[in-house]
């Protein structure tokens, strides 16, 4: 076991992470980051962002995330392409366990592992990720203004999206695997007034329909029929929900009903004192990559604060 304890350490390299490293290195906490396995968070599989401040040409989910990592690595911030697979938070210093059986000690840690997208699982689905298939129409549905799309969900987050999609494409499938509608009754009634939506009733996709230049249209089937039938559209947005990664954190931080970590009003402490969660992994709600990148802020910021109050 190492007998070294780490001020802060950091679990996560998105946005919030790498935030969250840049403010704690400024601040002289010298923190630890476990990069986990996917270095960088999902952004990195988005080929194009327009709308993080700074970059006016636009830049790319790996690009934008590769600066920041080195504006983090300047102010000094360390950091390993390790796993967590372990916590106790039942007291400090608290203990990390990585992939390769590491013993980490830790006054204080910040968890931004994030949440990861809910895919249809389809081969096509993953062929024409980027190519016009998204998980996100606030990132990416600028792209097809004045063109025809698909939302795929029932719930809030699906109406939502289609809702929003609405607004600049000619028109918008929403295709529903289901007679009735999850989201609630004003977003029902609101999507179901907009004349340029079509819900598609008790369909579910079977295949993402595209060439090499991108995505073509959607092939669904109804559950009632089984038949099949093609619907042109030029972007397909999956909006079945998001799997936040907390699994590890699982009867030690208080989590809400779908695995978001719960964090305390405004703020970005935990149930437990001394962590702090910040990103997708506490906000079910917005998922951008500015967000994400405050919150981490607010993170650093609550943590020395809270190591200035309660050192070792």
């Amino acid at each position: 076991m190492s007998t070294e304890i780490r001020k802060c350490v950091i679990i996560g390299s998105g946005p919030a992470g790498y935030t969250a490293a840049i403010y704690a290195s400024r601040a002289g906490l010298s923190p630890l980051m476990f990069e986990g396995n996917a270095p960088g968070g999902q952004i990195t599989m988005t080929d194009q962002i327009d709308n993080f401040p700074g970059y006016p040409e636009g830049t790319s989910g790996f690009g934008l995330m590769e600066d920041i990592k080195k504006q983090a690595l300047r102010f000094g911030v360390e950091t390993q392409n390790k796993l967590i697979t372990k916590v106790d938070f039942s007291k400090r210093p608290f203990t990390l366990i990585t992939e390769d059986e590491q013993t980490v000690l830790a006054q204080s840690v910040i968890v931004s592992t994030g949440a990861a997208a809910r895919w249809l699982g389809l081969e096509s689905e993953r062929k024409f990720r980027g190519m016009g298939v998204s998980t996100c129409a606030t990132c990416d549905g600028f792209f097809y203004r004045k063109k025809d799309v698909a939302v795929i969900g029932g719930g809030d987050t699906a109406c939502s999206e289609a809702l929003y999609l609405s607004t600049i494409c000619n028109k918008v499938y929403l295709i529903v695997r289901r007679d009735v509608l999850r989201a609630s009754k004003v977003v029902q009634d609101t999507l179901l007034s907009k004349e340029n939506i079509e819900v598609v009733w008790q369909h579910k996709p079977l295949e993402i329909l595209g060439d090499e230049s991108g995505v073509t249209g959607i092939r669904v089937v109804s559950s009632l029929s089984e038949q099949t039938k093609d619907i042109n559209v030029m972007g397909v947005f999956v909006a079945i929900g998001n799997i936040p990664n907390t699994d590890v954190f699982k009867g030690q931080l208080e989590l809400d009903n779908n695995g978001y970590i719960i964090t305390k009003g405004a703020s970005s402490y935990t149930n437990i004192e001394g962590v702090f969660a910040a990103g997708d992994v506490q906000d079910a709600v917005y998922k951008q990559a500015i967000v994400a990148a405050g919150s981490g802020a607010k993170a650093a910021i609550d943590c020395e604060r809270w190591l200035m109050e309660h050192p070792l």
